[in-house]
């Protein structure tokens, strides 16, 4: 399943493996969260909306710093967009384990996210661009399983903290051991060179308009289609994935009348099952394609998802439940970075792929709110129903979104075409070509 692997030369296996813990770091953060909320809702007497906001709040903020990353990606460059991502989450992270209220924990929350966001999206654009066409879908898929690592971790972390520390200081070392692991990713990211076709789209920038291209330019008439879908792809994918992820340990706790620990098994095998999920998608993206890989794990996400909400299972049948719903909801994210890798062009390719992605993520953020909305005290459904109705619903984009857009499986980058109208005085792209 792996042998691709050795065929790769040192720089893709170095970025391979800085991407992949740079990821790890990104999911480990994002994840923490949800195993905080029943603590926090009972700490600080925090209504579900409220908690609900924690979550969207640096989800938001991660979109914002994924998209203006990856105008940066396209300025100064992958590596060190990534390296700057990095610290900025570090310093923020921390904080919010200091965190003695919730609109303290709030403002830390939306900083550290604007620096994950800008992780994945330089992250993703750098892998996109060194790996060799024929094996791009499974190297950043590969990397994309990353996330599963960082999930399970979180859920390692919680059990054990919650273990062996009381809630109120357990919550608090979540946060500040979530972060120690970026100190190998900056050493991982040590040295390595920027990929060719960002130099050559650097190039290509000078020569035409001297200055460099507006970050609007994703918006000319030429590339807004593949701005707009690809965004609308995005948004299907991620918000389909949150309205579960993040209420379903408050769900097991207060439905089915799990501990914490046992919440913490639970997403462990979740996770495992997303480790799955992801790989399995990742080699598809390359067999089949990725239009097809989008289709099949919606249909799976559709059956799946029921079927975790409301078949009545005893706890080995949950597992199994848990792992599925892992295996689809996150395994369909593989396709995503080498899919919008293949659609942008050199000159704007960081920073299309950081808007459509964190354009998803930063709207796909409102629909945990409008789960706990949905389900709070008066509201019209209880969770479970909330979070089944919505997260059902925002896989629709998918389908339509791969319908529209081309197949791009094993696409030369060099071939994806480029263009670059010239700007205006005040730096806007004009029609002219």
């Amino acid at each position: 399943m792996f042998n691709w692997y050795g065929t790769l030369d040192r720089t893709e296996k170095r970025t391979l493996h800085a991407c992949f813990g740079g990821w790890a770091v990104d999911a480990l953060d994002a994840q923490i969260y949800s195993f905080l909320i029943p603590t926090l809702i009972a700490a600080w007497q925090i209504t579900k909306p409220e908690a609900g906001l924690l979550g969207t709040s640096a989800l938001i903020s991660s979109a914002l710093g994924g998209w203006g990353a990856g105008i940066l990606c396209d300025r100064l460059g992958r590596v060190r967009v990534m390296k700057l991502a990095i610290a900025w989450f570090l310093l923020f992270t921390v904080l919010c384990g200091f965190a003695n209220s919730f609109r303290e924990l709030l403002l830390w929350r939306i900083l550290s996210g604007i620096g994950f966001g800008g992780e994945w999206a330089a992250g993703a654009v750098l892998m996109g661009e060194i790996i060799r066409p024929e094996h791009r879908g499974k190297a950043v898929g590969t990397v994309q399983s990353a996330y599963a690592i960082g999930y399970a971790i979180a859920a390692l972390m919680s059990s054990a903290l919650f273990a062996m520390l009381p809630a109120g200081s357990a919550w608090r070392w979540m946060f500040w051991l979530g972060v120690t692991p970026a100190v190998f990713v900056f050493w991982g990211l040590h040295g390595l060179k920027e990929p060719p076709a960002f130099l050559e789209g650097k190039r290509k920038r000078a020569l035409n308009l001297g200055r460099g291209v507006s970050p609007l330019m994703i918006f000319h008439p030429s590339i807004l289609r593949v701005t707009l879908l690809t965004a609308l792809l995005a948004l299907g994918v991620q918000a389909g994935s949150f309205s579960v992820a993040t209420w379903l340990p408050t769900l097991l706790k207060t439905s089915r009348g799990l501990s914490t620990v046992a919440v913490g098994y639970n997403m462990f095998v979740l996770t495992m099952g997303s480790l799955a999920g992801f790989l399995v998608a990742a080699h598809l993206c390359d067999a089949i394609g990725r239009r097809r890989t989008f289709v099949l794990f919606t249909l799976l996400n559709w059956i799946a998802i029921p079927a975790l909400l409301y078949l009545p299972v005893a706890q080995p049948g949950l597992f199994v439940l848990d792992a599925m719903f892992g295996f689809a909801s996150l395994g369909i994210y593989s396709a995503l970075g080498p899919f919008f890798t293949e659609l942008f062009p050199n000159s704007i390719r960081a920073s299309g792929q950081g808007f459509s992605y964190n354009f998803g993520r930063g709207v796909g953020a409102f629909f945990p709110t409008v789960v706990g909305v949905l389900s709070a005290d008066g509201g019209m459904l209880p969770l479970r129903d909330a979070m089944a109705v919505v997260s059902i619903a925002v896989y629709l984009p998918v389908l339509v979104a791969v319908a529209l857009l081309p197949e791009t499986r094993g696409r030369d980058l060099d071939d994806v075409p480029d263009f670059l109208p010239p700007a205006d005085r005040h730096g806007m792209p004009t029609l002219a070509n």
